[in-house]
């Protein structure tokens, strides 16, 4: 996402013409959430006008301080409106300007509340409370500016409930949001339709190479499907390849390893199913530096990542060690502080790793010595570090895993992502459906950005685990609770 050009202190902040009731450009209050999540809201709104309430303003100001990600955003947003205000020399209740502070972005105008204005709300709701001062100010410039539409805009739920009671325009933030419906969202498997191969692939060119099997065609352009996506027929259920690239405006197709035969077995690990088999094909290809994998609960995400990642960290040699981190959102209450180092600390997160990597060491042979074996070998490669701690850092040659990347923000995710360096793979893993970050969604997931913006590129790749193989159990339980 690109961020807005910035306004300097040189430049002179435009007066913006009086609110008036022009009933084609709306006129959008914004709740503190909007700016905590999104610093760069204020240019959003396209040739729409924007309110900041004094309620707003406070809270901005006692949420400024600390280290925390809305913390940031606010000192964010306090940068923003200074520089949008600059050295005006007219007055703050005039408004400013927005097209040259956002580099053309937004046309609309910056207004911020200059005095009391309210309007009675029913008894029940004290003016006391910040967000029912936000209410009580809408409902006033709605009678004041009528017809022109006043809308709240606002990521608390009950706050937008409570304003369309009160007969109020409502509505979430919707810029954030890649996707309205995730069911959209790119799956990596791209189905041909049947009869392909014999009434639209007259072209079709076949050959064997590498031990492999190569196809292409014209008739798979890249309007159809990206680099790096997985391709099924119809018409044959054992047909699986990969689109490796586009020469001429044909795409050229590589038939994919077969992970479910024991001879392709990764660090003793085999593919359970067709999902299965596409990740561990992406997994274990050096040339894709970008793997994104979703799935629900027991599809075996972090079990064949880990499996890949050992087996070229110590089998290949390709990566020198893996790196496993995760978002500290907790499902229940914060259990406090944790005492000792930062691998000590962050291993109450770390239960998954742990349960997969005594898998990983069954495998292996020699009885209980040799298991313990294993166990310690693989510890000294696999690194655990804290998602608090990677600004500023560059990784080289490493298998990075970004586990419950479901909680990330799409800004979080941006300087995640921009950690490697230059012989490092980024591996993040998540069910969109088990966002526990306030405020995000699925459509605002930092994941969903990351697959929606980064599925164009050649050397990225990503696979929806649909089907669960942990157990029985946990399968019935994921389909029917």
């Amino acid at each position: 996402m690109n961020e807005p050009r910035k306004a300097t202190r040189r430049s002179r902040p435009k007066k913006a013409t009086k609110v008036t009731r022009n009933a084609e450009r709306k006129l959008f209050v914004l709740d503190t959430n909007v700016l905590m999540h999104d610093p760069t809201a204020l240019f959003r709104f396209a040739e729409h006008d924007i309110y900041l309430p004094l309620a707003t303003l406070e809270e901005l100001d006692q949420h400024k301080k600390g280290l925390s990600e809305v913390a940031r955003n606010v000192r964010q947003v306090s940068r923003e409106l200074e520089a949008i205000i600059g050295e005006a020399s007219h007055e703050i209740r005039d408004g400013y300007a927005l097209t040259e502070p956002s580099g053309g972005m937004a046309t609309g105008c910056l207004y911020f509340q200059t005095e009391a204005i309210a309007s009675p709300l029913p008894p029940g709701l004290p003016l006391s409370q910040n967000d029912n001062a936000i209410l009580s100010l809408v409902k006033a410039l709605s009678e004041q500016f009528a017809p022109r539409p006043v809308i709240l805009v606002s990521k608390d739920i009950n706050l937008r409930i409570k304003a369309r009671a009160l007969g109020l325009l409502a509505q979430d933030y919707r810029n954030d949001k890649l996707l309205e419906d995730t069911d959209l969202l790119y799956s990596g498997i791209y189905e041909l339709p049947p009869g392909f191969w014999e009434t639209r692939a007259p072209d079709l060119k076949a050959w064997r190479a590498d031990g492999f099997d190569w196809w292409q065609t014209k008739a798979l352009t890249a309007a159809d499907c990206y680099p790096n996506e997985f391709v099924v027929s119809a018409d044959d259920p054992s047909f699986e390849a990969r689109v490796v690239r586009f020469e001429d405006g044909a795409a050229v197709l590589k038939s994919v390893r077969d992970f479910r035969h024991e001879k392709n077995a990764v660090w003793g690990i085999t593919a359970r199913n067709r999902e299965q088999n596409f990740a561990l094909d992406l997994l274990m290809d050096p040339e894709v530096d970008l793997v994104t994998i979703l799935g629900q609960a027991g599809t075996g995400k972090t079990l064949l990542t880990l499996a890949a990642g050992l087996a070229q960290t110590l089998d290949q040699k390709i990566y020198s060690e893996v790196i496993f981190t995760r978002a500290t959102v907790p499902i229940g209450e914060d259990i406090g502080f944790l005492p000792g180092t930062e691998e000590e600390k962050m291993a109450p997160w770390m239960g998954a790793l742990e349960d997969n990597l005594e898998v990983l060491a069954g495998n292996g042979e020699g009885g209980a010595w040799g298991r313990g074996a294993s166990i310690e070998l693989i510890r000294a490669k696999v690194k655990i570090k804290s998602i608090n701690f990677m600004r500023g850092r560059t990784f080289v040659r490493k298998y990075l895993v970004l586990d419950e990347a479901q909680n990330l923000t799409a800004k979080q995710m941006r300087t995640l992502i921009t950690r490697a360096g230059p012989g490092t793979k980024v591996i993040c893993l998540g069910n969109l459906a088990q966002i526990d970050t306030p405020y995000l969604t699925e459509g605002s997931s930092g994941l969903t950005y990351l697959v929606e913006r980064m599925k164009g590129w050649a050397h990225s790749g990503h696979v929806t685990l649909a089907r669960g193989e942990r157990s029985r159990l946990a399968e019935a339980a994921a389909e029917r609770l």
